[in-house]
């Protein structure tokens, strides 16, 4: 599709419509995509199907084979645009392969409901991977349980907008080495590759008693059009991703978190705040904290801080080395390529932390390195 759109001078000029700061390529497809699911663009929404459909089925079907259904939608593409256009995506209106074919109904969306596209892409923050963790904060969150002898805790997730780390507890996790975690029977399976020789620990998720977002623009999942567009920043022929996220998004509409809207620094006294007095707080933040400078940085550690002039706070830390101040790194040099998975405990204006682990992959590998 974004072959097919750039080629084509007309679908462009109709871009160049939107605000600069609108005009990026994800915006667009994310756009395209909400239409077809939200049966807007149900031409567009035939042709993906039949594509991925395509796909799934055989990855030596040559390209020139197309279903009857995506005839029929080309040749309803065909009706509704110009002539130009067939000739500058060289494939309406006759025999394409699936994905060119989406790419000639996606032009042809762009020409007939420009405005349309260009408003949906405005509205809403393209969003990227958006699932949770669990792998990685699974175990963490646990581990700092364990440590501080909480029977049960408020999870409360920074920076990720959906908040699907939150389900954590209601998700089943395999490891490559054997161990397991978690729910068996789960609709959301994870799995993740042991790095090293360092088990996982298996203690069991205390109780999850709250579960807060914090974000400067939270996503309501129980919101319809808000949990399509998470949908739509999928792209749609990762079926494995998308069908993923449809289980996690049912997981987190069954338990939705309560959406604490700011800066990081400025709301999360009030996060922290709505977990019950008997209750652990556990701040989670995964690949979050680069998106503040140092100063920014340094202000989230002393309002965990000012927190636990009362009661414990926990903190769990998924981020590159060094990003976290004041977690550990195990002498890893910047910008090696992977994260330190770090646990915090806050306690009477005194910080002890931990660095337990290193992950790749936003958590699909993992090597644990602290003692059992």
């Amino acid at each position: 599709m974004a072959i097919a759109l750039s080629e084509s001078p007309e679908a462009l000029r109709v871009i160049e419509n939107a605000p600069s700061r609108r005009r990026h390529p994800t915006v667009v497809l994310a756009a395209l995509h909400d239409l077809a699911l939200s049966g807007q663009a149900p031409d567009l929404a035939t042709a993906i199907t039949a594509a991925t459909a395509a796909t799934a089925t055989s990855t030596t079907t040559p390209t020139s084979a197309v279903t009857a259904t995506s005839t029929s939608a080309v040749t309803a593409t065909s009706t509704s645009t110009s002539t130009s256009t067939s000739t500058s995506t060289g494939s309406v209106g006759r025999d394409v392969g699936g994905l060119e074919l989406v790419g000639a109904v996606g032009v042809g969306v762009v020409l007939r409901d420009g405005d349309l596209v260009l408003e949906v892409g405005g509205r809403r923050k393209v969003r990227g991977d958006e699932g949770g963790r669990h792998a990685v904060l699974y175990p963490a969150i646990a581990e700092v349980a364990r440590r501080v002898g909480a029977d049960s805790v408020g999870l409360i997730d920074v920076g990720r907008p959906a908040g699907l780390n939150l389900t954590v507890d209601r998700v089943g996790i395999s490891y490559s080495n054997g161990q397991t975690l978690g729910d068996a029977g789960s609709a959301v399976q994870v799995s993740a590759s042991v790095v090293g020789e360092g088990l996982v620990p298996l203690h069991a998720m205390p109780e999850v008693a709250a579960r807060v977002v914090v974000d400067v623009d939270p996503v309501d999942v129980t919101e319809v059009d808000e949990a399509r567009w998470l949908r739509a920043c999928v792209p749609p022929d990762q079926v494995e991703r998308l069908a993923r996220l449809e289980a996690e998004l049912a997981l987190a509409e069954a338990a939705p978190p309560v959406l604490v809207q700011g800066g990081v620094v400025e709301v999360l006294p009030e996060a922290i705040a709505s977990v019950p007095g008997d209750v652990l707080p556990v701040v989670i933040t995964t690949w979050a904290l680069s998106g503040l400078d140092l100063e920014g940085r340094l202000r989230f550690l002393q309002r965990l801080d000012e927190a636990a002039t009362r009661r414990p706070v926990a903190w769990v830390s998924v981020e590159g080395v060094g990003v976290a101040p004041g977690m550990p790194t195990f002498g890893d040099r910047r910008a090696s390529g992977h994260s330190i998975v770090g646990l915090g405990v806050f306690d009477h204006a005194s910080l002890h932390a931990t660095g337990v682990g290193r992950c790749w992959l936003r958590g699909e590998m993992l090597a644990w390195l602290a003692d059992q």
